[in-house]
């Protein structure tokens, strides 16, 4: 007798194919056989130790989070809801270019300092970890869900040149090649780059096309935050598809969205640009999340040449009242590279968290209305949180568009991310809603894309990118990273004011043939495992 038969299920299986009705059987973690409704007719119905009547419930295959901030979440917490609940059942960490392996003792703290806004410092995390392949063999000690990485490349630079704007030296080149092989050998999945955020963002095409060429020797691909989704984004795209193709390197686009104003309805430029390019034999695929604003942290707008350095150097300038004087105009007047060329709209900056619980009445407040308030500049509020907070401000930017997200998400290439900032007070609901948001207002609501293409952007199509031989499909023989939902009431139950709530209409999460959400609730399960590379 086998371990679960999940009878008479909907099944959307991931292909994009239509929907049918069948029993699915589960036995040590994997899919052993699935017995249509019309074969079902006719013989005796699979029988298994637990049953669950899925009628009136889509299965299909767990849900792949293509863009991720759980580095420390998955170790920290867990429970990990946030995302368990959703349906993912997979996460792909290592995000924009910094993360935590492969670092020395320096770069550890440095880069720990960098993004406090995404993780939190880290306080409660043994760093018992230095290399790609031991960050890795942590999460093997059971996590909620599984989750595959990419190998930083601002921690490579940083570990190997430092945080200044300079070139690499050949030998230092040749370093971070090395270090990049590395990681990719010890189960890394790919490279990122953070290309408005210090110090990958100071690396020439030349050095990114170098560690891109190893990338692609491997069989991973390169996942750029590329250099502009403002003014210039166009072009910043079109520098990632000629790098790589010169590379010979698979690209996957992180949150490809066209914002600000200068990218309004300007979508159906992006996507016929990726067009001619897949046309023509280039490997690209892309994700996005379903909503309009963005969020990073309020350091990220800062230009390039006030972040050289590092954190230290950073808040050093700003004390600095000439210095300060001199990002001021950078940010309102000339628009800041950190601001993807565009003066800042201080009315569009929302803070959502705080690394110093002292500052939380400026949660939930724009730059501009906590300004007001305090009857002062909004350039002397931001001022003032930046270097009280020690740079630990995350933020909302109200900078999108919805025509340009309806249009993205129904292209051939899309995938689906995250890009969940799961610190702070008030996060962006994305971190808990995407998936749901997807299914209900995307689909059922809007009609965007059909519930069946829905599923495959979100599954087969991510682990298709991944290389993943036995995930992102309900089939005989592949693992049993399942989800079972309603598609009458799935929907997001994280908003802007309650950003933390749950979704509604997702019984039952699986991952690896394990309940992570069953009847509705978390479970004690810590099933998830590390995905990595599969060899060529």
């Amino acid at each position: 007798m086998e371990d679960l038969v999940i009878r008479d299920a909907d099944v959307v299986d991931g292909s994009g194919a239509d929907a049918y009705r069948a029993d699915v059987v589960i036995d040590a973690g994997r899919i052993v056989s699935i017995v249509k409704e019309a074969a079902a007719a006719g013989c005796q119905r699979p029988r298994a130790t637990r049953e669950i009547d899925a009628e009136g419930l889509v299965l299909s295959p767990g849900f792949i989070d293509m863009h991720a901030h759980s580095d420390l979440a998955l170790l920290r917490d867990p429970d990990h809801s946030a995302k368990a609940a959703q349906g993912v059942t997979l996460e792909v960490l290592g995000q924009d270019g910094l993360s935590y392996a492969p670092v020395d003792d320096r770069t550890l703290e440095e880069v720990r300092r960098a993004i406090t806004g995404w993780n939190g410092y880290g306080d409660d995390i043994d760093f018992d970890w230095r290399s790609v392949g031991g960050y890795l063999d942590r999460l093997d000690r059971g996590i909620a869900v599984n989750a595959a990485y990419l190998i930083p490349q601002g921690t490579v630079r940083a570990l190997v040149v430092g945080w200044e704007d300079r070139a690499a030296t050949p030998a230092e080149l040749d370093r971070m090649r090395q270090l990049v092989a590395e990681g990719l050998e010890q189960g890394a999945v790919g490279l990122s780059s953070g290309l408005t955020y210090t110090p990958g963002m100071y690396a020439r095409d030349a050095e990114l096309t170098e560690l891109c060429r190893v990338v692609g020797s491997y069989g991973g691909y390169y996942c750029p935050h590329h250099r502009s989704y403002g003014a210039g984004a166009l072009e910043a795209y079109a520098e990632m598809v000629a790098l790589t193709r010169e590379a010979g390197c698979p690209l996957h686009l992180a949150h490809a969205t066209m914002n600000f104003g200068v990218n309004k309805g300007r979508a159906p430029e992006l996507l016929a640009l990726l067009d001619r390019a897949l046309e023509s034999g280039a490997d690209i695929t892309l994700d996005t999340y379903p909503y309009t604003p963005g969020c990073t942290t309020l350091a990220a707008l800062l230009p390039s040449w006030a972040s050289e350095g590092g954190p230290e150097e950073i808040l050093a300038r700003l004390t600095d009242p000439a210095t300060a004087g001199r990002i001021r105009h950078d940010l309102e007047v000339t628009g800041s590279d950190g601001c993807h060329g565009v003066p800042v709209e201080w009315e569009t900056i929302e803070i959502s968290g705080v690394a110093d619980p002292a500052l939380g009445d400026f949660v939930g407040r724009t730059v501009r209305e906590a300004a007001d308030l305090r009857g002062e500049a909004p350039w002397d509020t931001a001022r003032r949180l930046l270097v009280r907070d020690r740079l630990g401000t995350t933020i909302l930017q109200h900078v999108g568009h919805e025509e340009n997200v309806r249009a993205i998400m129904r292209h051939r290439a899309h995938t689906g991310g995250s890009d969940g900032i799961l610190r702070g007070s008030k996060p962006h609901p994305r971190a808990y809603g995407t998936f749901p948001r997807y299914l209900g207002h995307y689909v059922r609501e809007l009609g965007v894309l059909t519930l069946e293409e829905c599923v495959a952007h979100l599954t087969s199509r991510p682990a298709a990118r991944l290389r993943l031989p036995d995930r992102g499909l309900v089939r005989e023989g592949y693992r049993a990273d399942l989800v079972l939902f309603d598609p009458r009431t799935v929907a997001p139950g994280a908003t802007f004011a309650e950003p933390r709530r749950l979704p509604t209409g997702i019984p039952y999460v699986l991952v690896d043939g394990r309940f992570v959400i069953e009847d509705g609730r978390r479970t004690d399960a810590l099933p998830g495992r590390s995905v990595r590379r599969t060899p060529l």
